[in-house]
């Protein structure tokens, strides 16, 4: 896992907006200090061109500290959401705690000493069970259903792997490791993501040109398109073995 510490600013003004929560030196970057919202909105999801999910969202940048919040509503239901996730960064990039519930079972994860702790409350136990995973607190959290925090790792890969020279954004060759945790599964995995370029991408008839980025883990490959032209907000991922299209309201 890479270790995030401190990062290169230089990409855009507005991707150093945009992740600020792995930004190590806020001189660098005064606007990330204070109260603002990075990115809110909402994501649709798509099972073979039927809406099944809405994910709504946002990041806050608060002080010294980023937050993620979202939740999911199945479709034909606006008023409850089925699930909502809530993920603390410190301005180093460290995981403060991530919060996750479904409304009868929910789970915590903070930092340990050397490595996370996750605590799980179901609806049957009166005591949280406990489990412990040998991994940094930098590493990222990939839960299960949120889109949300896809973006947040494609910024990460973005800023700490990517720089513009002559107004052209270039990354290191090759894919990137990253060592994740998915908290809903109790699991650990390591996924590489790589720029795969620009390409033009027709969402709602309209077609865009978007940087494509691929997300790979052992099991599965995912394609996502950040918009360059807007703080590099994710704005359509397709998980192809799934037949599954997400994408940005």
């Amino acid at each position: 896992m890479t270790v995030i510490v401190h990062l290169r600013w230089g990409i855009v003004a507005a991707l150093a907006c945009a992740v600020a929560s792995y930004a190590g030196d806020k001189k660098d970057n005064p606007k990330a200090s204070g109260n603002q919202t990075v990115d809110a909105g909402s994501f649709g999801v798509f099972v073979k061109g039927q809406r099944v999910v809405t994910e709504n969202f946002s990041v806050r940048q608060e002080n010294s500290v980023s937050i993620v919040k979202s939740g999911l509503q199945e479709s034909g239901d606006a008023a409850t959401a089925v699930q909502r996730s809530e993920l603390r960064m410190s301005g180093s990039g460290e995981l403060v705690r991530y919060e996750w519930s479904d409304g009868s079972s929910s789970l915590v994860v903070t930092p340990k000493d050397e490595f996370l702790l996750e605590k799980i409350t179901t609806g049957s136990s009166s005591k949280p069970a406990e489990q412990p995973f040998l991994m940094p607190n930098t590493s990222a959290i990939l839960d299960n259903n949120f889109f949300i925090h896809r973006e947040i790792l494609a910024w990460r890969y973005l800023a700490t792997n990517c720089q513009t020279a002559n107004g052209t954004l270039k990354c290191q060759q090759g894919p990137v490791e990253f060592g994740v945790l998915v908290p809903q599964d109790r699991t650990s995995m390591r996924v590489r993501l790589e720029l795969a370029g620009r390409e033009k991408v027709t969402i709602r008839g309209t077609e865009r040109e978007l940087l494509r980025l691929n997300l790979k883990g052992e099991a599965f490959a995912w394609t996502l398109w950040v918009d360059d032209k807007d703080q590099f907000k994710l704005m359509r991922v397709e998980i192809a073995d799934d037949n599954t299209i997400v994408l940005r309201d």
